[in-house]
């Protein structure tokens, strides 16, 4: 594997939220490990959403790194599809709202929510 690939949730230029692949190189390291150039953060946080658990549509205060730890996390569109993150999944999350814009939960933003029989434990890691 030469690249890693960066799945991101971002805010289109209708301000409706997307999902698109980015690969990121892999240059670092060694044959046997190789590693991505070193990026900043800005700090993480831990959250457990319990069984039952749903947002309202919603943006991000801020781009972030979304990685799920245990449980399954669904992402909403607008457009009505979805993707389900498993243990391992990540996504990069940079729905943010438009500058300019009043929040519209018809158009902007996208909603998650805990799906089957575990509690869901994200990380949050701030780009």
């Amino acid at each position: 594997m030469t690249t890693f690939t960066k799945t991101i949730l971002f805010t289109d230029t209708d301000g409706c939220a997307r999902f698109r692949d980015e690969p990121i190189a892999l240059t670092e390291g060694k044959p046997q490990a190789r590693l991505s150039q070193l990026m900043s953060s800005g700090g993480y946080q831990l959250r457990h959403s319990p069984v039952g658990f749903r947002s309202t549509f919603h943006c991000s205060d801020h781009a972030q790194w979304v990685f799920i730890l245990s449980g399954h996390m669904e992402i909403g569109l607008q457009d009505g599809s979805s993707r389900v993150f498993s243990p391992g999944e990540h996504f990069y999350s940079e729905d943010l709202l438009p500058a300019g814009a009043t929040f519209d939960d018809k158009v902007h933003g996208h909603w998650s929510r805990q799906v089957g029989s575990q509690p869901l434990v994200t990380l949050f890691v701030r780009g």
